[in-house]
């Protein structure tokens, strides 16, 4: 993998760039649609290249549990099993495993858990996390961490993210491909600006070709998140991929790309877009509301997507309250779109050292407050 910075908004300090992988190159800052279970929810991968997707995410701990790691090394590792030509990208399942609660144990050597399917034990360590991405055969991996709750006590972050540093070290040990998939580690330590310094200071000690921020996005406010991004980014490699895990609302793609992010995923369009909900240029629509029954316009007059070009929210509306699959295809296809074309227009900002510029338009129109 090779990044290369092609250039700085002088507006910003936004940077535009590139990430070359064995299965081709993605543009920066870069949003990646989540396909949990190898499969972004109702898009094919034909249409998911349509609509301008470069790069995927897959998740590690889903995967594990259900096919199975080794089921998909036999057929032909994701990119072959799921048919996808482009990069991908699996998180390590870290935020999975910790996210299940009193379902799993963490201990130094790794995490005990249940699994939430059928409540069969397992134990995944930074080793085997590391094994399993190998078998799926991602072009960009993640190392396992510690993902801590907000709030959280200064010393727990404190002793997690010294942990997640222990096992990044690990991980690194024990990655089996390295010519082949580029191992990320992931910056923790809370809201507390010293403990991601330290997290920052450890990992590129250790030396990995990409850095994550992880842990955030987690229920604190924006403006806390923000901060950590000013303190932190600045102390990451200028010639290596950033990386902000969980982060896909167009405010947070905007004000993270503004900060210096080139890497960004969410389940948040697909999630509220199966709920009815839809991004518009003008706010956040609920097509399933009964105002949407007779409203034979489209979604958002603005957007060149599928949906937009050829159906109403009144049509859209009734396929929802119909449960007919269609429905969530079009919230799904739409959602997808307007972010994905929204990370073309901060590119074309960037270029255009306007991304300022481009931001309070786009806040006006959305209907944000300036932050």
């Amino acid at each position: 993998m090779r990044y290369e910075l092609i250039k700085t908004c002088k507006q910003t300090g936004a940077r535009l760039g590139r990430v070359y992988t064995p299965h081709g190159f993605f543009d920066t800052p870069a949003f990646m649609p989540v396909g949990t279970q190898a499969s972004v929810k109702g898009m094919s991968p034909d249409e998911l290249r349509e609509i301008g997707a470069q790069i995927i995410l897959s998740n590690t701990y889903h995967l594990y549990m259900r096919p199975g790691e080794d089921i998909i090394r036999n057929g032909g590792g994701l990119h072959g099993f799921m048919s996808w030509s482009g990069p991908i990208l699996t998180d390590s399942g870290g935020f999975q495993v910790f996210s299940l609660g009193n379902l799993r144990d963490i201990k130094e050597e790794g995490v005990a858990f249940k699994s939430h399917i059928d409540g069969s034990s397992h134990f995944i360590t930074p080793e085997k996390a590391i094994e399993i991405q190998n078998d799926l055969g991602a072009d960009i991996i993640m190392a396992f961490d510690e993902c801590i709750p907000y709030p959280c006590e200064y010393d727990y972050a404190k002793r997690s993210l010294e942990r997640t540093s222990r096992w990044a070290k690990r991980c690194k040990k024990a990655h089996g491909r390295p010519k082949e998939q580029a191992l990320f580690g992931i910056i923790q330590g809370g809201v507390f600006n010293d403990l991601r310094k330290q997290s920052a200071k450890e990992l590129m000690e250790i030396d990995f070709p990409g850095y994550a921020l992880g842990g955030l996005s987690v229920g604190e406010p924006a403006e806390k998140m923000y901060s950590v991004l000013e303190s932190t980014v600045p102390l990451m490699p200028g010639n290596k991929p950033r990386y902000l895990m969980g982060v896909g609302s167009p405010d947070y793609l905007i004000e993270g790309s503004i900060r210096g992010i080139d890497m960004f995923d969410c389940v948040f369009p697909t999630r509220i877009g199966r709920n009815g909900t839809v991004l518009t240029s003008g706010g956040r629509v609920i097509v399933r509301d009964a105002k949407s029954a007779r409203s034979y316009e489209s979604m958002d007059p603005e957007c060149g997507c599928y949906a937009c070009k050829n159906f109403t929210k009144a049509y859209i509306r009734h396929l929802l309250k119909a449960n007919e699959l269609l429905g969530l295809r079009l919230t799904t296809w739409h959602n997808l779109y307007f972010l994905l074309d929204l990370m073309k227009k901060i590119r074309q900002a960037i270029i255009d050292d306007e991304l300022a510029t481009f931001r309070q338009k786009f806040f006006d129109s959305f209907g944000y407050k300036n932050n």
